[in-house]
């Protein structure tokens, strides 16, 4: 059952079009992820079917009374709503509202009719609802809004989209600043959820375990892809490979016939102005090609080498607040940090990993313990808050103070050009800060960080509303970086992809080192404690398997075989024979047709659903194209060569072959 339908959609920001007369259709239970480069308009798309936002053109239907909620990447509060259970009682306004005109009814109030949608809505326990929901999220009713971290905000947000029971979930970036605890019970949620779900995230194993079908975001145009996150880049690489390929053979093709205009054509020749008018049409087809958006050119500055210790704690403790509030962060922890090592820092919201971070680096003394410091330390630090941000400044002022150049890695480079490595197109250099996107601006502030020279790299949080090509693209970098990495991450696949060695948060300020990723810590846990770590439970694999897909083994068995051509030097006394006067007779038709077969495969390949629904026919169509070209070049030389021996020869007649 189709529950939305967005039909020929244009949105556009300025000269940018985010979308480009797009198809989406969203049906009943589907949990669809959203994909797709930073700036390319997800959001936008997100608000267009949570009704914020309006298109420029096209069409968004909706069933009849569906109901939706959405949860924004920075989500807000009514201003009535100062404790957590307001907030999230939000979610039931319209339950309550016809609850009070139930209880008060006023001279134009259908009493049955508000019967019948109260008990549709489940509206007389609405109180016991919100209190489940927030015990689930582990929300103190309570608390104030004000006090709250951007973690437990979003839990609250979460909690106040679930607790209406909506038929559809429209959710942005919804295991940002959540624990790995919260992002576990989440995907078990939405993988239970009975509704449909649209869901915008960088998290690939959240994705993994949640969706059934992606959709990618490229240019204005939604391409979809059955299956969760690993069908999708399995089905992504084998496209843009085909696509490679058919782009590559067209570019040969365009310099060949490049190649045979410069030689000089005879304009009177039927067939040669056709050839010129497909060649006309190959140079159109190359200036009107979108090509991908080019991919971020990271590199980490590297400084100096540190020295080989980096830090040395022993016996270190650390503890905040008095009396019986007074709360254990750090106890009796000793570890070494060398040059070179990569720590992953895995625990719940709270548990105290940035006060740790201080420890480590210095700016925090513990109460008892020693702490000990490596020499020529230079450290950059990324901060999840992003308090390094200045909305007001431009792109260039923000990455480079008062120069318009940059001293990286032993080279001077004009901070446009450094820009353009993160994806800033000149013409934005002097955009403000508070103008990009939430993915923007953290890519905005790693090409700050990563643009001054440093030998440790302390990583708060950095995977946050990253798009995911550049979040593969850092895991490399880092992974290859010499000096030492502290990083703090819920995203498993990050982690790793980069760490050496896991400092687990294991309860009551008790802290553990694991050799390895996570994998490795959770071998070890086992080994060490004889059973699989209580805490976080989203680290099972719990079924969640990748979707497999059937290798594309189609062959192509329909390529006719190319035309031999005649080896024999044209002579100007020979008459072509009957067969090759036939030949040539018949060669203007075949051309037009392969053109026909060519243009055919090129429409249908042109908008990427095929990959997604028939990626063997896909394949067999991407071989057949590749071989209609070289067909086309064989028969259009045989063709020229024809006609030149037809023209040369005595007693020939040109008419004879003008079409």
């Amino acid at each position: 059952m189709m529950w939305m339908y967005l039909k020929d959609a244009s949105l556009a920001y300025g000269h940018v079009p985010l979308l480009d007369h797009a198809e989406f259709v969203l049906d009943g239970g589907e949990r669809v992820g959203l994909v797709g480069r930073n700036g390319a308009g997800k959001s936008s798309l997100l608000r267009v079917l949570a009704g914020l936002e309006r298109l420029d053109g096209g069409a968004l239907q909706r069933r009849q009374g569906l109901r939706w909620a959405y949860v924004a990447q920075e989500p807000a509060f009514d201003d009535a709503s100062d404790t957590v259970f307001a907030a999230v009682a939000e979610g039931l306004r319209d339950v309550q509202a016809w609850l009070q005109r139930y209880a008060n009814p006023g001279t134009d109030d259908d009493l049955d009719a508000l019967h019948s949608a109260i008990e549709a809505a489940d509206g007389w326990r609405w109180e016991q609802r919100v209190a489940e929901t927030l015990a689930r999220l582990r929300l103190d009713p309570e608390a104030t809004l004000a006090a709250l971290s951007g973690g437990v905000r979003k839990r609250v947000a979460l909690a106040r989209a679930l607790v209406g029971q909506p038929d559809v979930l429209l959710l942005d970036e919804p295991t940002n600043h959540l624990d790995i605890d919260a992002i576990d019970w989440l995907a078990q949620q939405l993988a239970a959820f009975r509704g449909s779900v649209v869901v915008i995230s960088h998290d690939r194993h959240f994705l993994d375990r949640v969706t059934t079908r992606i959709v990618e975001l490229d240019r204005g145009h939604l391409r979809d892809y059955p299956g969760n996150y690993s069908a999708y880049e399995t089905l992504k690489a084998e496209q843009l490979a085909q696509e490679a390929v058919v782009q590559a053979k067209a570019d040969r093709l365009l310099a060949q016939e490049e190649a045979w205009i410069r030689q000089g054509v005879e304009a009177r020749r039927t067939r040669a102005q056709a050839r010129i008018e497909r060649l006309q049409r190959l140079r159109q087809a190359r200036t009107e090609r979108r090509e991908a958006i080019g991919q971020v050119r990271l590199e980490v500055a590297r400084g100096h080498a540190s020295g080989r210790l980096v830090a040395e704690l022993e016996n270190v403790s650390l503890s905040w607040g008095d009396g019986a509030r007074r709360v254990t962060v750090v106890r009796d922890l000793s570890m070494t940090v060398l040059r070179g090592d990569k720590i992953g820092l895995i625990g719940p919201n709270g548990a105290g990993k940035t006060t740790l971070l201080k420890i480590l680096l210095g700016e925090l003394p513990p109460d008892r313990g020693r702490v000990r410091l490596g020499s020529q330390l230079t450290v950059a630090y990324f901060d999840q808050m992003r308090a390094a941000l200045e909305l007001d400044a431009t792109l260039e002022d923000f990455i480079s103070p008062g120069s318009e150049w940059i001293e990286w890695e032993g080279r001077r480079t004009h901070v446009r050009s450094y820009l353009a490595d993160f994806l800033f197109a000149p013409a934005r250099a002097q955009s403000p800060v508070r103008s990009l996107s939430g993915g923007e601006r953290n890519r905005l502030l790693l090409a700050r960080l990563l643009a001054r020279p440093a030998n440790v790299l302390v990583l708060d949080e950095p995977t946050n509303d990253l798009d995911i090509e550049t979040l593969e693209l850092l895991e490399q970098r880092l992974a290859d970086y010499p000096g030492t990495v502290f990083l703090v991450s819920h995203d498993r696949r990050f982690l790793d992809a980069v760490v050496t060695s896991t400092l687990v948060f294991e309860g009551d300020g008790h802290w553990r080192e694991y050799e390895g990723g996570v994998e490795d810590w959770m071998t070890q846990s086992i080994r060490l404690h004889g059973r699989v770590p209580v805490w976080p439970s989203a680290w099972r694999d719990e079924g969640h398997t990748a979707a497999k897909t059937a290798d594309g083994d189609a062959r192509t068995t329909h390529a006719a075989p190319a035309p031999v051509a005649d080896t024999r030097a044209p002579s100007a006394a020979r008459r072509l024979s009957y067969k090759e006067r036939r030949e040539l007779e018949a060669l203007p038709a075949r051309i037009d047709a392969l053109e026909a077969e060519q243009r055919a495969i090129e429409a249908a390949l042109a908008d990427g659903t095929l990959y997604g629904r028939d990626p063997q026919r896909a394949h067999a169509l991407a071989v057949r194209h590749g071989a209609i070209e070289a067909e086309l070049m064989d028969a259009l030389e045989r063709w020229e060569a024809l006609q030149t021996l037809e023209q040369a020869g005595p007693g020939n007649n040109p008419a004879s072959t003008a079409r």
